[in-house]
């Protein structure tokens, strides 16, 4: 019975791409199968693959070792056992099957025979030597990375983030797709949001693939676009980096504020809102959120019932038209707060809030006093939490403004900005229509920010109320 010969080869790293060493390792396992009057079985080849990193997939070895429990060859032929493994377990492996099942081991150097003691000793001693030299280089690259990340400089590894080339240098048409994610997150866009507009407006990722929330979110995570050297996942501090950022500290503050917060982490449904009027606009009759009706209509139970469509229409040519208007960068009265600090106090009120449960449950304090302790500390957060909502609604708000043309930019924002936009503005009341008549725009009030119009404040409303509302004009 003739002998069938499995051929493997593998380089760790082919620059250029044109596989021409696994091929030359190929041509000599061929040369050896041919003098020996063997059969070729196969060829499993792995190229531009490490065999050092045992996390790192190599496909032309998995198929080799899958082919092997088929029974599909009774030898192995590679230029190299370190070709074959550089893991003395992977190792070991072999030898059992050249000891205990007869599998033939040749190598094109001649340096191989498992089916003796002798050249079991001689690969054991050539794997462990191998494999501590991997084990210096490795100590001496992370002792290079440490340094070169205290010094500033850019990092050496991994993929090309976007924005920058592989050397740090700014790509400038990445670097606004970095900075409208930013800024878009910001203003209260959702990652899932984000990449689906990115499709949408046909911006090309590094791989030429579709956008994913997971791409976005590691983009804003990323300290490195706001000039942060990090290691190991940690911010070094007082280290300057020797890069241009991409965006501002601020923001990036911002975006991790956001990221971090407690209740987005513990949401278990999606953050982003399905229709623009949903849990915003109010209901003109009892002044509580409406919500959607099978996505057709906005609806108050007992109260109003309107087609969403026709009134999102309004709302967003009347809100366009205001941002339209010369005077409109005066709506922006106050600038976009840092949010982080903000973050900072909802989490040590909820962790007040947590102790005083506990003090409650260890007897410490009785009923009475817990009751107290806790509706104080959450009015408290509440307080804190609407100043977070608020922020975004700035942020959302000030971005528009900042656009050559306001209206235009809300107009083309995603649905989480537009609402941001609308609640920095204005309340929307929504009101019965008459029915079998067109739509009446005085059944959709818009009152820009301050007091209501019998001068108390919407039972809804989360921001003061001055005294200077005043409704909207049909544009």
């Amino acid at each position: 019975m003739t002998t069938r010969a499995a051929i493997y080869t593998r380089i760790s790293l082919d620059a250029a791409g044109h596989s021409l060493g696994v091929k030359r390792q190929e041509e000599d396992a061929r040369a050896i199968i041919a003098a020996r009057g063997w059969d070729v079985a196969g060829v499993w080849s792995d190229n531009s693959v490490t065999a050092s990193d045992s996390n790192v997939r190599r496909p032309g070895y998995d198929g080799l070792l899958a082919a092997y429990d088929a029974g599909l060859f009774d030898a192995l032929v590679c230029w190299d056992l370190d070709r074959l493994t550089r893991q003395p377990r992977q190792l070991e492996d072999w030898i059992d099957r050249a000891e205990t099942r007869g599998l033939a081991i040749v190598t094109s150097n001649g340096e191989a025979d498992l089916t003796t003691d002798g050249g079991r000793m001689y690969a054991r001693i050539k794997a462990a030597v191998a494999r501590g030299e991997i084990e210096r280089k490795s100590a001496r690259q992370k002792r290079a990375e440490i340094q070169r990340a205290h010094s500033g400089m850019w990092r050496r590894k991994g993929p090309r983030p976007t924005g920058y080339t592989q050397g740090g240098d700014i790509l400038p048409e990445e670097a606004v797709v970095v900075r409208r994610i930013f800024r878009e997150f910001i203003a209260g866009e959702t990652v899932t949001g984000i990449a689906r507009r990115l499709d949408r407006d046909g911006v090309p990722t590094r791989g030429a693939k579709a956008w994913h929330p997971a791409s976005v979110r590691s983009i804003l995570v990323n300290p490195l676009y706001a000039a942060r050297v990090s290691l190991n996942g940690e911010v070094l501090d007082g280290v300057e980096a020797q890069w241009e950022p991409l965006i501002d500290g601020g923001d990036f503050d911002r975006a991790s504020a956001i990221i971090n917060a407690p209740e987005r982490r513990a949401r278990s449904v999606p953050v982003a809102r399905r229709y623009q009027g949903s849990g915003l606009y109010i209901c003109g009759e009892c002044g509580y959120r409406v919500a959607s009706r099978s996505g057709r209509s906005y609806q108050c139970i007992g109260h109003v019932s309107r087609l969403r469509t026709v009134i999102d229409e309004y709302v967003d040519a009347v809100i366009a038209a205001r941002l339209g208007r010369g005077d409109a960068r005066d709506l922006l009265t106050e600038a976009v707060p840092d949010m982080a600090p903000l973050v900072a106090e909802s989490a040590r009120l909820r962790g007040r809030i947590a102790a005083v449960d506990e003090e409650y449950m260890a007897d410490e304090i009785d009923g009475r006093l817990h009751r107290a302790k806790v509706e104080r500390l959450r009015a408290q957060l509440a307080e804190v939490e609407s100043r977070i909502g608020g922020t975004k609604s700035t942020a959302a708000l000030s971005a528009a403004l900042s656009a050559p043309d306001p209206g235009q930019a809300y107009l083309d924002s995603g649905l989480m900005m537009r609402r941001a936009i609308i609640d920095a503005l204005a309340e929307v009341r929504l009101f019965r229509n008459v029915r079998g008549k067109h739509f009446d725009p005085e059944t959709v009030q818009i009152w820009w920010h301050g007091a209501s119009p019998d001068g108390a404040p919407s039972p809804q409303s989360r921001r003061r109320r001055s005294a200077d509302w005043r409704p909207a004009q049909t544009p």
